[in-house]
């Protein structure tokens, strides 16, 4: 238990940390090196800092319902995923949801913390309503904190809850929508067509329930059972006006028909550490089973719920006995199988994954990219009740497909990998770039054409959590960036434009938790809320953070980025990003063709001196003065002279598509001054 003075302490420390950040601008295009992520000291609240373009705005600790439930580190001390709406920032935790106020983002405000443990407690919110995932089997539908010890029990909770958030003080629980594998994670999908409902798509990755707990639920094959969990997501709809008749409308079996895609296998200092681990648990009577090849130790979870099941089996009661336990050690294996690995068909290939692990949807472009254990697929959601697979990739140098971003344009998609499954270090020198990493494909129409990965490129401890996790697009006009969490390896923001060579532009990052032990922690997610980006701290609470122009991104580039605001965002229902006529926009066109050359030295500072007489005029003589700029920027791209290479000719010398999208804004700008 950590007392209020220590809670105190580390609000002190953290708030220290954040004023003593550096507001230095480095205009280099060259990253620090050595590199300082490298052996940064270990600590909790204190670690040692390394930032890049980057500043801490504040660090905000958990708040005292949390931070004193159990020690960091804990299962249920975790932080989890972020949702906003207005000021508010909701963090997930394994124990609840912590709402915070971030009007003042140098100081956030617990606005409040409801404990309502159920792992993972994935959240969304939309207008009054917000969402929240539970999977774990102690969650209850009261809320209460005591779980539930029973095999089967009408008092688990493993689905959806949906609150009432008018009075975000006090939310209101409405109902429960409750699935035969939990909700791991889910989608809220807004309609372009459907004002008067909300659709989840429900991605549960825990074991099919009985159907002794929820009636029809079955993880027989579908060639046996039509009603199986298995290969399936659910569909549930949310009446706006009657959000307690919420329910599921849909299971479609997005994946059903696909095999077991190729995957590497672990590194073999993982698999020694594993059969140590294994050889250490059976000593102590602890129970194991193999999965891809490899013994690993079965969770007390597992454990205690199957020991509960076999007591209740022979129609016993109370604790197990040692032949139960003998029982189960005979079985684990069996066990094990029949609760992580798909039935096989007969003598065919074995199938491929029977859950989602998350699914970004993309309304405006009528798409979603969904992370499904061995895919990254491509649905077709124009019917939002009835999404339809339309495309799937598969790659070996993936582990577990996470998490999927659609570019703004609709015309790329980047799948995160999870290997080590979030709680392994899997960015450690010894580990492969291309492993643990993100992939990014171009996309023409239901085509995704793999260009390169991403990778952090800062090695991390062993004693650091690290995996491509969660993270959203900066809205920077005419630009693909994105700000990600790696956990312990910390925040990247990086520019895929050029999908083949993606770059890290700015960076943030702490030590280890502990110097001699890996204690989980680190940035589950990284999201841009309105001219910040959010991070959600698995141990350490909520962090805010500003971008810091640099040689890879102008003031004007940020500035333009911060004129997209959002009335709400979750993370996983993309919206289409929209600047509205600006001459800081217009200006950020110029910093990018001057980044790139695109234009002569003496044709960018013609425009932009041009630019800014017309911004201080007004009326029709703003207007003029904007028309005679389009004029000549068309003059200049047509008058640009061949770029020819090896005797080829390759385009123009002028970057076209920027300079065409500039001619854009300032036509925007002079429509505006009528």
């Amino acid at each position: 238990m950590k007392s209020q003075s220590l809670f105190a302490l580390f609000a002190i420390v953290a708030l220290s940390a954040a004023a003593c950040a550096t507001s230095k601008v480095n205009m280099s295009m060259t990253a620090p090196s050595p590199d300082p992520r490298v052996g940064l000291r270990a600590g909790w609240m204190n670690a040692a800092q390394a930032a890049w373009n980057i500043r801490l705005v504040s660090t905000t600790p958990p708040s005292p319902d949390f931070i004193n439930r159990s020690t960091p580190g804990d299962f249920q001390f975790i932080n989890s995923d972020l949702s906003f709406s207005g000021p508010y920032v909701f963090q997930g935790n394994f124990s609840g949801v912590q709402v915070w106020d971030m009007s003042n983002p140098r100081s956030p405000r617990l606005h409040k913390a409801f404990v309502c443990p159920g792992s993972q407690s994935d959240v969304s919110v939309y207008r009054n309503l917000l969402f929240v995932s539970g999977e774990a089997l102690n969650g209850r539908t009261d809320c209460g904190t005591q779980g539930v010890t029973d095999t089967v029990s009408h008092d688990r909770l493993r689905g959806i809850r949906i609150f009432d958030i008018t009075d975000v003080a006090n939310p209101r629980h409405i109902t429960d929508v409750q699935t035969c594998r939990g909700s791991h994670t889910h989608t809220v999908v807004t309609s372009p067509t459907d004002a008067d409902n909300v659709y989840i798509y429900v991605s549960g990755s825990a074991p099919v329930r009985s159907p002794n707990e929820l009636a029809g639920c079955s993880a027989a094959p579908p060639d046996s059972n039509p009603n199986s969990a298995l290969f399936r997501i659910e569909v549930i709809q949310v009446p706006l006006a009657h959000p307690e008749q919420a329910r599921i409308v849909n299971s479609p079996r997005i994946f059903n028909d696909l095999t077991q895609a190729p995957s590497h296998g672990e590194t073999p200092e993982d698999v020694a550490a594993a059969a140590k681990a294994a050889a250490e648990a059976r000593a102590t009577g602890g129970f194991t089973a193999t999965r891809n090849g490899v013994e690993i130790v079965l969770g007390p979870r597992f454990v205690t719920f199957r020991l509960d099941s076999i007591v209740k089996a022979r129609g016993g009661t109370g604790a197990p006995t040692a032949a139960d336990s003998a029982v189960l050690r005979t079985n684990a294996q069996v066990i094990f199988d029949r609760s992580v690995n798909p039935p096989l068909r007969g003598n065919g290939p074995p199938p491929g994954p029977t859950q989602c692990h998350d699914i970004t949807v993309y309304p405006a472009i009528g798409l979603a990219g969904g992370a499904c254990g061995g895919y990254g697929l491509l649905l077709d959601i124009r019917d939002v009740a009835n999404p339809k697979r339309i495309g799937a990739v598969a790659d070996s140098n993936f582990s577990f497909w996470h998490s999927a971003t659609f570019n703004n344009d609709g015309t790329k998609v980047l799948f995160t990998d999870e290997w080590g499954g979030g709680l392994q270090p899997r960015c450690r020198v010894t580990d492969k770039p291309e492993w643990d990493a993100d992939a990014i494909f171009t996309l023409a129409g239901a085509t995704m054409t793999f260009k390169s990965y991403y990778k952090l490129p800062a090695p991390q401890t062993p004693n650091e959590n690290c995996v491509a996790h969660n993270g959203t697009l900066i809205p920077i006009p005419g630009r693909d960036i994105m700000a990600q969490g790696w956990y312990q390896g910390g925040i990247s923001v990086f520019d895929w434009t050029d999908p083949a060579h993606p770059r890290e532009i700015a960076y943030f990052d702490r030590g280890p938790m502990d110097s001699t032990k890996l204690v989980g922690a680190g940035s589950w997610s990284a999201y841009w809320y309105n001219g910040y980006i959010v991070s959600s701290e698995i141990a350490r609470g909520l962090d805010i953070f500003e971008l810091q122009p640099s040689g890879f991104l102008s003031q004007n580039e940020i500035d333009a980025a911060k004129l997209v605001h959002f009335d709400y965002l979750n993370a996983q229902d993309q919206q289409q990003l929209v600047w509205p006529a600006s001459f800081v926009v217009a200006r950020a066109y110029l910093d990018q063709l001057a980044r790139s050359n695109g234009l002569a030295p003496e044709k960018l500072s013609a425009a932009r001196s041009a630019l800014a007489r017309a911004e201080k005029l007004s009326g029709q003589g703003r207007r003029d003065a904007l028309t005679q700029l389009a004029t000549q920027l068309n003059s200049d791209l047509r008058g640009a002279p061949q770029l020819v290479v090896d005797g080829q000719e390759q385009g123009r010398a002028a970057d076209q598509s920027k300079v065409r999208t500039l001619i854009g804004a300032v036509t925007d700008l002079a429509d505006a001054a009528r």
